[in-house]
């Protein structure tokens, strides 16, 4: 081979291996709508508001990308994207200083990332108290010759201390020159260097001042703060963190050939046949298709009592199977789970950005071109002024340090995040970080009847007279339909009859809207509305609910009943007594809506259209109204859309689900209110987190460059008003809601007279 050959087979290669990550990039998104995909980023170096607006401008400006979002928490980047190959993303962010690989769930950063910020902490520690030692003789009046010494010895200390310990810093503010930007830490990394070099000049030329006490006591009062942000951080996402650790890593398959493999989760495919064992979670959603056990769902319904599993029985990944083994089909891939759909609801409503996030990202962008030019005017008006070069840089060094907006890029996510983990543990999920902002505007509420108000799942009335031999012919035929009704029926022959064999597929006939007619025995059988199912002279044409009729003539009569959710009335007289105002729209008819409307003592409207339920929100909105829309079905997700805020429950339609901003996984209504009140709570602590952040630099700048504040003073000062920001937005985590529960009863039944 020629050497030219040697070098087109190495640069084809180069070319393989450029392209790979590409390809494992293309493998690893996911189809999120036409044409439109989606590629989730780990990049452990991002840390501070900069970063994030740095990495959001760079990717979004590729072609091809449509949406680029930062998670600060989770140090994680969310990436949508049009066209048959993936853009450059990793090596994008690579070009500019920040390492990225794809994100597969499991690695995490942030543990790595502590235990380098407690050494860090220890080292910086240990140098600045053996320091301060030498300090404390050369304040007490040493002689010349001992403090020069002494100076040298504290300068031995401090060197070795400072290049590990503010290798912290170092790093990302090297990073960030090396590409032409800038972060937080350059000023912090350039007031540490200057109070060193400053005390080394000094040493050397034999003067009175060192500050290596200073700079090295600065390093570890910084130190402090980020590790207690670091720390406060992985408390407030314990709740992520807690549904990472339900992921089961993988399961026993049952292969084709009758023999068994392991395979990982991300291996898992639909259709596999998996075999889960008593004690393990169920690793995918799954189709139970033999055997029975109890099931541990709390993270779906929040009941802490078990949940009878046979087959036929929906399992979600993440739930608990107890005590029996099961064989179930996959029905979704890792990636589409539930589980992992709770995990992206829950890292969106911590990256997305409120109205007030971004105030305060606009605000930190201005940061460091205006500080570093504050430091600059500061260290040349003292020169002009006193003519004292040593104590011009001494009050720029202090004014670089006092100044870092770590507490105004804190003030907003932190609460986010904790009101995203305060939710979730009321069993709701945020889709959004800016619907928390437009929920705690809210002062109207709209609510649907079917599936919200009350539990959408009828049931034969209890009591009702109606012959076995009519109910087992009745659910036969029922069993050809997905209505509730029929669904009702099959639900009520089971339980006093046992499993009823259904009528042969080919013998039954759907007449939407009127019922199902079938042929048995020679005889024609219909199940629906007594105006279809009779003849025009037969008795009882006229009645209500659904009938069984045998060649028009009737044999018997169902009436159903509806169930209002748990806590309806709670829930409804939470939301009043916080003075929102309380309606019910409702495409049903109106005999059922009145009675639930009497039954909770609010206003109502029946038979609206999806159109009708838009037009009434968008009327309530011109009259200056921000209604937040509560919707489970199809034919909600136009109003949820349209609302200023929308939620809906768990069994709702993938479009309602889809549609709404928050997601109520447990049946209590009282999600509702909970989800009012962490919102204003939330909106509250942001405001205080805001003031606090802006007042601690409208009070310290001034202090600084007045030089009443030295580098070490500064540093203590601006550490704990990033402290003093996470602390308050934890409170919200210990806060009771003020949400009144009635005594507990059972729940009201809602006779229905609908067919």
């Amino acid at each position: 081979m020629t050497c030219c050959a040697a070098s087109l087979a190495i640069a084809a290669q180069g070319s393989d291996l450029a392209s790979r990550p590409r390809e494992e990039l293309l493998l690893a998104s996911r189809e999120i709508g036409p044409d439109l995909r989606q590629s989730d980023l780990s990049v452990p170096s991002i840390h501070c508001g900069a970063c994030i607006q740095r990495i959001e401008r760079v990717l979004g400006a590729l072609p091809g990308v449509e949406h680029a979002r930062v998670n600060l928490s989770t140090r994680r980047v969310s990436v949508r994207w049009r066209g048959e190959a993936p853009p450059p993303l990793i090596e994008t962010l690579a070009a500019d200083g920040y390492a990225a690989h794809l994100d597969d769930g499991t690695d995490e950063p942030k543990d790595r990332t502590l235990g380098q910020l407690i050494r860090a902490l220890a080292v910086s520690g240990f140098a600045a108290s053996n320091i301060m030692i030498f300090s404390v003789s050369i304040w007490s009046g040493a002689e010349p010759e001992t403090r020069d010494l002494f100076h040298w010895l504290s300068g031995l200390i401090a060197l070795p201390a400072l290049a590990y310990a503010g290798q912290v810093f170092f790093r990302s503010a090297w990073s960030a020159l090396r590409h032409g930007r800038t972060n937080m830490d350059v000023p912090i990394s350039i007031g540490v260097l200057l109070a060193f070099g400053m005390s080394v000049y000094e040493t050397a030329h034999g003067g009175p001042h060192a500050y290596f006490d200073a700079s090295v006591s600065l390093l570890f009062f910084l130190l402090i703060g980020r590790t207690l942000d670091h720390v406060m951080r992985e408390r407030a996402r314990v709740a992520v963190k807690g549904l990472r650790g339900l992921a089961s890593r993988g399961a026993l398959v049952l292969e084709a050939d009758g023999s068994r493999s392991y395979r990982p989760l991300p291996e898992l495919e639909p259709g596999m046949t998996i075999l889960l064992a008593a004690g393990e979670r169920v690793p995918v959603d799954s189709l139970v298709l033999d055997g029975r056990s109890d099931l541990d769902a709390s993270l779906v319904s929040g009941e802490s009592a078990p949940r009878d599993v046979v087959p036929g029985t929906r399992l979600e990944a993440g739930t608990l199977n107890l005590t029996g083994p099961l064989v179930v089909r996959a029905e979704a891939s890792a990636g589409d789970s539930f589980l992992a759909e709770m995990l992206r609801l829950m890292e969106a409503a911590e990256a997305g950005r409120s109205h007030y996030q971004r105030i305060a990202e606009r605000v930190s962008r201005l940061y460091a071109p205006v500080v570093h030019l504050a430091a600059a005017l500061t260290c040349l008006g003292w020169v002009l002024a006193t003519g004292d070069w040593h104590r011009a840089i001494t009050i720029a060094i202090a004014v670089l340090i006092i100044t870092c907006p770590c507490a105004l890029g804190l003030a907003v996510p932190m609460v986010q995040v904790v009101a995203a983990r305060r939710l979730f543990e009321a069993g709701i999920m945020v889709k959004d970080g800016g619907a928390l902002e437009r929920l705690a505007e809210i002062d109207a509420v709209v609510l649907d009847k079917t599936g919200t108000l009350t539990r959408g799942e009828p049931r034969l009335v209890a009591g009702e007279a109606v012959d076995e031999a009519a109910l087992g012919i009745a659910a036969a035929i029922a069993a050809h339909s997905r209505h509730p009704y029929s669904q009702a029926v099959s639900e009520a022959a089971r339980a006093r009859l046992g499993p009823v064999p259904p009528v042969a597929p080919g013998d039954v006939s759907d007449h939407p809207g009127s019922g199902l007619e079938a042929r048995l025995d020679g005889a024609l059988w219909r199940l629906g509305r007594a105006d279809w199912a009779l003849a025009e002279d037969a008795p009882g044409r006229g009645s209500d609910g659904v009938v069984l009729a045998r060649d028009g003539r009737l044999v018997a009569t169902f009436r159903f009943e509806d169930r209002l959710r748990e806590d309806a009335r709670a829930a409804v007289s939470a939301m009043t007594a916080n003075g929102l105002s309380a309606e019910i729209l409702s495409g049903d008819a109106e005999p059922p809506v009145r009675q639930v409307a009497q039954a909770l003592g609010l206003p109502w409207r029946a038979r609206m259209v999806p159109s009708g339920k838009v037009a009434h929100i968008a009327e309530r909105a011109r009259e200056g109204r921000r209604v937040l829309m509560v919707g489970d079905g199809l034919n909600d997700a136009p109003a949820l859309a349209a609302a200023h805020a929308s939620m809906a429950p768990a069994n709702a339609a993938d479009i309602g689900r889809n549609a709404a901003d928050l997601v109520f996984l447990r049946e209590s209504l009282l999600a509702v209110p909970q989800a009012l009140s962490v919102a204003r709570e939330a909106r509250t602590l942001v405001r205080e987190n805001l003031f606090i952040a802006i007042g601690y630099n409208a009070i310290a700048v001034p202090i600084a460059v007045l030089g009443y504040v030295t580098p070490l003073v500064a540093a203590i000062a601006m550490s704990l008003s990033s402290i003093i920001v996470v602390a308050n937005a934890l409170r919200l985590s210990g806060r009771t809601m003020p949400v009144r529960r009635e005594p507990a009863a059972p729940a009201p039944t809602l006779s229905s007279q609908v067919a």
